[in-house]
């Protein structure tokens, strides 16, 4: 089953916020999930013991440097998709879940100090597929932006990425407040009350829209994978 990693040196960007989201989307079409909660500050590991978390998604937390490729093959056993938040640092753990990864997601602002960190994330995943011997997919995903202009920062950033070869996700995860309420009330967006938080269809849109482009990521990754091996 297919391990998705967030791995994103700059905190604040969105990183644990969008493993969520993609988890909760992939539990509410039906699929297992299992989320490996490997921040130090433990975000979805607080989320979880709120209310109104999906019984098919599962959180597991307290894993080390030494235990995260036990974790992880243990989750592909059980669940359909495996999500693993990561630390900030460039860690041992880090290198090892990146190894084990059939797509690496790097969330970043869409500013020149974000990209600079996001950079140095995909020069981490460059190492350990060197250090593997195996290609890791991997894609930049564009956070917190906003829902009603475009900046020039983000627009030069994309510029310098494409020019760059680096894959972007063509969705991106707007600043809306339904995201930052699945945190302090629990459960999906789909559980949110519309009268007490903003937007709450548009952030729904926003991620089907983000959790569909993932599975088809992974679906061409897959076919792509099975020709080159043909």
């Amino acid at each position: 089953m297919p391990t998705i990693v967030f791995a994103s040196p700059k905190g604040g960007v969105g990183k644990s916020t969008s493993a969520i989201l993609l988890a909760t989307e992939l539990a509410g079409k039906g699929a297992s999930v299992t989320v490996i909660d490997a921040d130090p500050n433990k975000p979805l590991s607080k989320w979880s013991q709120r209310p109104g978390k999906p019984e098919n998604l599962a959180v597991m937390d307290n894993v080390t440097e030494d235990t995260i490729i036990d974790a992880i093959e243990g989750a592909e056993k059980i669940a359909q998709f495996v999500i693993v938040d990561l630390e900030g640092t460039a860690s041992m753990m880090v290198g090892y879940a990146m190894s084990r990864a059939d797509l690496i997601i790097i969330p970043s602002q869409g500013s020149q100090l974000d990209a600079a960190e996001a950079v140095k994330a995909l020069k981490l995943v460059k190492r350990q597929e060197k250090a593997f011997n195996r290609q890791i997919p991997c894609s930049v995903l564009f956070t917190r932006t906003s829902a009603a202009i475009e900046t020039r920062d983000l627009r030069d950033v994309q510029v310098q990425l494409s020019e760059a070869g680096v894959p972007v996700f063509a969705t991106q995860m707007v600043e809306r407040a339904a995201f930052r309420a699945i945190f302090s009330y629990g459960g999906t967006l789909s559980g949110l009350d519309g009268s007490q938080v903003s937007n709450v269809k548009a952030a729904q849109q926003n991620a089907r829209s983000f959790a569909a482009e993932v599975v088809a990521l992974l679906k061409a990754n897959a076919a792509q994978a099975q020709a080159q091996v043909a």
